[in-house]
C-alpha cells in the first residue's frame, strides 16, 4: 500500500533543504539512490527504518508524512530545555537509545503512580 500523494514530493523538498543529493540522502537513511528516487517519485513507500534514520538526519517526518510542519519555537526555549538538546545532540546514538529508554521507565512509572507526566 502506497502512503498518500505528496509523500514523494515533500521528502525532495527536505532533502533539498538539508542539502543533499539523492544519492548521499538515500545512504545516510540506509537506502540506494534508485530506492530514494522511487520514493521521491511516489513509486515506491518509505518503511519505518527508512523514516526513523531520516529523522536521525534532521528531516521533519510528521511534514514529509502528513504535510504539516509540527511548530516548535526553537527561540523560545528555556535555558534548561537548550541545555538538554544540546547535550542531546552531542551524544552518541547508543547514548541517545539508552536515555530514551530511561525516559519511558520514568513516564511508566510516574503513569502507574497516578501521576500525569509535566510538560
Amino acid at each position: 500500500m502506497l502512503i498518500s500523494s505528496g509523500v514523494g514530493e515533500r521528502l525532495r523538498e527536505e532533502r533539498e533543504r538539508l542539502g543533499k543529493n539523492q544519492t548521499d540522502f538515500g545512504v545516510t537513511a540506509g537506502v540506494s539512490r534508485g530506492t530514494q528516487k522511487a520514493y521521491e517519485l511516489g513509486s515506491s513507500s518509505p518503511d519505518v527504518r527508512y523514516l526513523s534514520g531520516l529523522q536521525e538526519l534532521g528531516v521533519d517526518v510528521h511534514y514529509v508524512l502528513t504535510g504539516a510542519r509540527v511548530d516548535i519555537d526553537l527561540n523560545n526555549l528555556s535555558e534548561i530545555e537548550s541545555a538538554v538538546l544540546g547535550n542531546l545532540r552531542q551524544m552518541s546514538e547508543d547514548d541517545r537509545n539508552v536515555l530514551l529508554r530511561t525516559a519511558a521507565a520514568f513516564a511508566s512509572a510516574a503513569s502507574l503512580a497516578g501521576n500525569k507526566p509535566q510538560k
